[in-house]
């Protein structure tokens, strides 16, 4: 035994004794208000109150002072203690032990930049649209007859599907949690399915190999390119203020069926947590330098603006992005008009009744003799088990690709 145990040894013991003098409400505290934390719980609390707990300290404590003091029967003694479970766990109270937090989830952020729907049952679900009869008027000249305009309708449709798990934990496992660590279980499955909802709209517009490529396509006019927006226009720029201008132009350039101006009221900035820092500056700062044509410009060609794009343009860190895009998931970024002016560009759907996730725990299969209730903590009759279980609903799509536009940021 070295010197600095010894030493800690010695005061831990005076500590201790206070238990023989019959104070041993204030020797609880004396021997855990130190270094050591005191881990408050009911489970804990009765442990620490019982008289076998505390006969086996004072027990304890005489062996020690008897090691201590040089005398070998007790050190023998002390040490076949040592080895014994029971001292081992008593001693295992007196060192710090603490739960670390879990994780910080963030709240659910798709909502800025998807619609919510409600469906009715599991059967697919089909979202119609109506295009067509908007577009300017034709002159009629005097008993000239009125032309006939046709309208064109489409459809989108997805199913929602089941997701959920579950976590069983035995009842002896409950009992030995002096952490209190088990009652976040319920907690814990709530935030999954929280994160299976982030993942879940980040899928539907990103994959592996990058941005979805049949969303956004030339074809659709929704990539940051010169055969979209003319030339001069840079190929997926990087997220800068010049960038998402261009971005702004691309959303502002889409037409209706009839060939008539969309007008998109505010946008979503879409970004991983990579260009977080880039996207919050481009959007509070108080002025932008730019040429009078809105290009970079230099020298005198330059204009001094207040930051207008604060006022239209909304910031979401996606930490998902990254994850899900294994290629370009660091550099890509994405505007979104607002999902609840006009057509969205995606929809997530949730089932009538059970809109949220639902946290469930298994009723135990048993009952007490001479009756009384047993609680679900209690664990079920054939193996004292507890059960926790979550269940959620969800399902979703692309809809219209005319609000959104993407840019993977590689500049190719």
């Amino acid at each position: 035994m070295t010197t600095s145990m010894l030493d800690a040894g010695l005061g831990t013991l005076g500590q201790l004794e206070t238990f023989q003098a019959g104070t041993e409400g204030a020797a609880t505290n004396a021997i855990f208000g130190g270094d050591g934390t005191l881990l408050t719980g009911n489970r804990r609390q009765r442990r620490q109150e019982s008289a076998q707990y505390k006969r086996n300290l004072i027990q304890l404590t005489r062996l020690y002072r008897g090691t201590i003091e040089g005398d070998r029967r007790a050190t023998v003694a002390f040490q076949e203690a040592m080895s014994r479970a029971d001292f081992t766990n008593l001693f295992g109270d007196i060192i710090d032990r603490q739960l670390l937090a879990a994780y910080q989830t963030r709240p659910v952020q798709w909502p800025s930049y998807a619609k919510r729907g409600r469906v009715r049952d599991f059967r697919t679900v089909k979202r119609f649209t109506l295009d067509g009869g908007e577009g300017v008027l034709n002159q009629v000249k005097e008993l000239a007859p009125y032309k006939v305009r046709s309208v064109s309708d489409a459809a989108y449709e997805y199913a929602v599907a089941k997701y959920g798990d579950q976590i069983a934990v035995s009842w002896e496992t409950m009992v030995n949690d002096d952490l209190d660590a088990l009652t976040e279980l319920p907690t814990r499955l709530g935030n999954a399915a929280r994160r299976t909802e982030e993942k879940f709209a980040a899928q539907l517009f990103s994959g592996s190999g990058g941005p979805n490529s049949t969303f956004f396509s030339n074809a659709n006019r929704n990539q940051i390119n010169a055969s979209v927006t003319g030339a001069g226009t840079p190929t997926n720029p990087a997220l800068t203020v010049q960038g998402l201008q261009y971005a702004m132009q691309t959303l502002g350039q889409q037409k209706d069926t009839d060939g008539g101006p969309i007008y998109v009221e505010g946008v979503t900035l879409v970004v991983p947590p990579a260009l977080e820092v880039a996207a919050n500056n481009i959007v509070n700062a108080t002025e932008i330098l730019a040429a009078t044509g809105g290009g970079p410009g230099t020298g005198n060609d330059q204009l001094r603006v207040a930051n207008w794009m604060r006022n239209r343009v909304s910031v979401v860190v996606n930490p998902w992005l990254p994850i899900v895009n294994t290629t370009n998931g660091n550099s890509a970024w994405y505007v979104f008009a607002n999902p609840n002016v006009g057509r969205p560009a995606m929809e997530l759907g949730f089932l009538i009744g059970h809109e949220t996730p639902e946290l469930w725990v298994k009723s135990p299969n048993a009952m007490r003799v001479g009756g009384g209730p047993v609680a679900p903590e209690e664990g079920d009759f054939e193996h004292d088990a507890i059960q926790y279980r979550v269940r959620m609903v969800v399902g979703g799509t692309l809809m219209d690709p005319k609000s959104a536009v993407v840019s993977n940021g590689t500049g190719a």
